[in-house]
């Protein structure tokens, strides 16, 4: 599982800083393409190690989780704007957020932007890939 939280966090870290470049170009004109994240983001999006065990143990309970890509993005963005809203929140009360949405459209107390929803959604199925153990282990397949 640790080898996965690292793996989570350096994919997340890797996605903020590769979007916030293209941000900064297209917004700001900086074709210096300097990306921006905080070291707090680290564990945030190692947490998404819990995935592949999530995925296994849901895959036992619903066969639709297991044949529905729709299905398990759609939670793994669910999930990402909780521990996002969760995390926001207890990092807000000490002072320390990394980030404000709060000017932004479909922001939900400042903390997520659910137009940010298809983003969550491909990075969560790209975080089941992280967390997956080869796919030929009996314990990685969804089926019984």
């Amino acid at each position: 599982m640790e080898n996965n939280f690292i793996k989570c966090g350096l994919a997340g870290w890797t996605a903020e800083l590769f979007y916030s470049s293209l941000i900064a170009r297209t917004r700001d004109h900086d074709k210096r393409l300097m990306g921006k994240t905080s070291l707090y983001m680290f564990p945030i999006y190692g947490m998404a190690a819990a995935i592949g065990p999530l995925k296994r143990r849901l895959c036992r309970l619903s066969p639709r989780f297991q044949n529905s890509t729709l299905c398990r993005g759609s939670f793994y963005t669910g999930l990402i704007f909780l521990t996002e809203y969760c995390t926001g929140w207890l990092l807000r009360k000490i002072g320390r957020c990394p980030w404000d949405y709060s000017k932004a459209r479909f922001n939900v107390d400042g903390l997520i932007r659910l137009d940010f929803a298809p983003f969550w959604f491909a990075l969560g199925l790209y975080f089941e890939h992280c967390t997956e153990k080869e796919r030929s282990a009996p314990e990685n397949r969804c089926t019984p």
